[in-house]
C-alpha cells in the first residue's frame, strides 16, 4: 500500500518555538509508518524553511543544522511543491497533506494557513478564518459574546493606547474589574506575556510585558475557579471529549507549569457532575462552530468555585502535542489513543479539503 507523505511543519516565528519543537517530536514519533512517509518541515525563528530537520536532533543540539537543505513551499494551486529556493532546480517533491504543528504567530494565526490555501494543499486544523479567530482573544470574547456564551468580564486596549494614557488606562482597569486581574497579549499562546496583577505596581508591569509581544492587549477580571479543559475534534460534525481538570502548581497556569517545572496536575476525567460535564462538552462544540473551527480545538473553561457556573475562557485552535499535553490525554481517555488521534486529524483534513473544492472560485455564465 502507498504511503501518504505528510508534511509536519513545526518551529516558527513565535514566541511558543521550543514548545512547537517538543509538539512535533511527539507527533512524528506517533504517526503511523506502514501509513505516513513524514516530511519533517522546520522553520527557523527567523522564518526559514529547511527540509529534513528532525525535531529530535534539533532539542539534541539546541538549534537548527545550518547544514539542512533550506525549501521554499511553492503555492502552485495545481502542483504544490518543495523547492530549493535557488533557481527551482531539483525539486524535492510534494507532499499529500500538512500537518501544522506550529503553536502562536505565524503558524496558528491563519497566515501559514493563507499560504496553504494558495497552494490548495490539505492541512490539519482550523482554516484562515477560524485560526485568526481563535488566536485572537479579543475577537473570540466578542464571537462568545455575540452567541450567549458566559465569560468574565473583560477589557480591551491598544497598546499605543497605554502608552500615550497609561494612567487613564490603568484607572478604567481598577474601576471596572478591580484586582486581582489578568493581562494578556491578544495574539499569544502557552501563557506567553500573561501576568496576575494584584496592585497598580503590578498591572503597570503586566501592560509593559503584555505590549512586548503584542500591539492589542485583553485585560480579565479574576475568577475563583477551577480551570476545565475539553478536547473537540471534527469538522461540522464536531464532539467533545471527556473534561480534564488543571491544578497548576504556580499560581496560574503559566509557562513554567506548563511546559518547564512539570508539578502541575492533570485530573482526567474531571470530578463534576454529570450535567456540568453536559454544560461543558455542549459550550465547546458551540464555541468551535461559532468560530468557524475545523479538526481539533482544545477549549478552556472556567468553573466557579461559589456558585458552579460555567464561564468559558478561550479556544486553542493548535494546542500543544507534547506527551504531558491535555489534548492527546483527553481522548485517550475517550478512548482514541494517539495514533489513532493523529490519523483521525489527517482523515477530517482531507475531508474538509474535499468539501471545501467542491465550491466554484469563479463565475461562469450559462
Amino acid at each position: 500500500m502507498k504511503k501518504m507523505r505528510v508534511g509536519v511543519l513545526f518551529g516558527g516565528r513565535s514566541g511558543e518555538h521550543e514548545v512547537s519543537l517538543n509538539s512535533a517530536k511527539s507527533v512524528i514519533n506517533a504517526l503511523d509508518p506502514e501509513k505516513f512517509e513524514v516530511v519533517p518541515i522546520g522553520i527557523t525563528k527567523q522564518g526559514r524553511w529547511l527540509l529534513g530537520t528532525d525535531p529530535v536532533q534539533v532539542l539534541a543540539n539546541g538549534g537548527f543544522d545550518s547544514k539542512l537543505v533550506p525549501v521554499a513551499l511553492i503555492p502552485d494551486p495545481v502542483e504544490p511543491r518543495l523547492i530549493p529556493p535557488e533557481g527551482g532546480k531539483g525539486a524535492l517533491g510534494s507532499v499529500e497533506v500538512i500537518f501544522p504543528v506550529l503553536h502562536g504567530t505565524f503558524g496558528e494565526d491563519g497566515t501559514i494557513q493563507g499560504l496553504l490555501e494558495l497552494a490548495n494543499l490539505p492541512y490539519v486544523g482550523s482554516g484562515v478564518l477560524g485560526s485568526a479567530a481563535g488566536m485572537d482573544k479579543i475577537i473570540m470574547k466578542q464571537v462568545f459574546a455575540q452567541v450567549g456564551l458566559a465569560q468574565a468580564r473583560f477589557l480591551a486596549f491598544t497598546r499605543k493606547q497605554f502608552e500615550h494614557e497609561p494612567l487613564r488606562v490603568l484607572e478604567e482597569i481598577e474601576n471596572i474589574l478591580g484586582y486581582p486581574c489578568f493581562v494578556k497579549p491578544a495574539n499569544m499562546g502557552s501563557s506567553v506575556g500573561i501576568s496576575k496583577a494584584h496592585n497598580r505596581f503590578e498591572l503597570e508591569a503586566a501592560m509593559a510585558l503584555g505590549a512586548k509581544y503584542d500591539r492589542r492587549l485583553v485585560v480579565e477580571e479574576f475568577v475563583d475557579a477551577r480551570e476545565v479543559e475539553v478536547a473537540v475534534l471534527g469538522n461540522d460534525d464536531a464532539v467533545a471529549s471527556v473534561p480534564g481538570e488543571v491544578i497548576p502548581c504556580n499560581e496560574f497556569y503559566d509557562y513554567k507549569a506548563k511546559y518547564i517545572d512539570g508539578d502541575s496536575a492533570l485530573i482526567i476525567p474531571a470530578q463534576m457532575s454529570e450535567e456540568s460535564i453536559r454544560a461543558i462538552q455542549s459550550a465547546a462544540v458551540k464555541a468551535f462552530k461559532a468560530l468557524d473551527c475545523a479538526g481539533l480545538a482544545r477549549v478552556d473553561f472556567f468553573v466557579d468555585r461559589r456558585d458552579g457556573r460555567v464561564l468559558i475562557n478561550e479556544v486553542n485552535t493548535l494546542p500543544g502535542f507534547t506527551d504531558i499535553s491535555m489534548y492527546p490525554k483527553l481522548w485517550e481517555a475517550s478512548g482514541l489513543s494517539y495514533p489513532e488521534l493523529l490519523g483521525k486529524l489527517i482523515d477530517l483534513a482531507l475531508e474538509r479539503h474535499k468539501d471545501k473544492n467542491r465550491s466554484k472560485t469563479s463565475f461562469e455564465l450559462d
